[in-house]
């Protein structure tokens, strides 16, 4: 499946070899530079949204089986905490 581009334009390195990237809608990329000149920028976000790491999961599926066996701690009083 090719390709299509929906935005072309020639850019020009400023002064301290930067490129300004017109109506970006991310704001950070992974480069990648090949040998024949390309540069590829592919769009990154700092943090995986909506995931949850293995060892959080981990400890939900203990809790979980803690809570089918009964093994569960008293019931917390939380009545100080009510709003009025």
């Amino acid at each position: 499946m090719s390709e299509i581009s929906i935005r072309e334009y020639d850019a020009k390195l400023d002064s301290k070899k930067r490129i300004t990237l017109r109506n970006a809608v991310f704001d950070y990329f992974h480069v990648s530079e090949m040998d024949d000149g390309r540069i590829v920028l592919e769009p990154r976000e700092l943090v995986k949204p909506f995931s949850v790491s293995a060892n959080t999961l981990a400890m939900m599926d203990s809790a979980v089986e803690n809570l089918k066996k009964g093994k569960v701690s008293k019931t917390l009083d939380l009545s100080d905490f009510e709003e009025e």
